[in-house]
């Protein structure tokens, strides 16, 4: 069994957009949403539907300052490269691209399995990957 990869914590500057876009085109469910007072911060895990083992969670947390509205690779000052890991990399691939995500790289096969590159709401680049071994 493939090993779980990390959870991706990413800020967001509105939560109800953020989620719609990953419900909405990725169809991603809402797995746990909780708000703390004491520190005004709404924490929403979001993962693929189904979350097969060794698929990517996410954790939305709200932006506090105007320099944290980005997503977490534009914070980082680059283009940095998430992992979306798939079962079924061409239903996802066809479901994605149905409800209007770019794909900036087509889908190629790699020594280690099928990826192709979209895009999310704020420009961040995330790598849709079928590994090999998870077939």
């Amino acid at each position: 069994m493939p090993q779980s990869l990390a959870h991706v914590a990413l800020i967001v500057r509105d939560y109800d957009e953020a989620i719609a876009w990953f419900t909405e085109k990725l169809g991603f469910v809402v797995v746990a949403d909780e708000y703390q007072p004491e520190q005004d911060k709404r924490w929403v895990l979001i993962a693929p539907p189904g979350a097969p083992a060794g698929t990517t969670t996410i954790l939305l947390g709200r932006a506090v300052t105007p320099e944290q509205e980005a997503f977490i690779g534009n914070q980082a000052g680059g283009r940095v490269f998430l992992f979306l890991q798939t079962d079924d990399f061409e239903r996802d691939y066809e479901a994605f691209r149905a409800n209007g995500v770019r794909f900036v790289r087509e889908p190629k096969q790699a020594t280690y399995g099928i990826v192709a590159v979209f895009e999310d709401l704020y420009g961040t680049l995330w790598d849709l990957v079928e590994f090999s071994s998870c077939r």
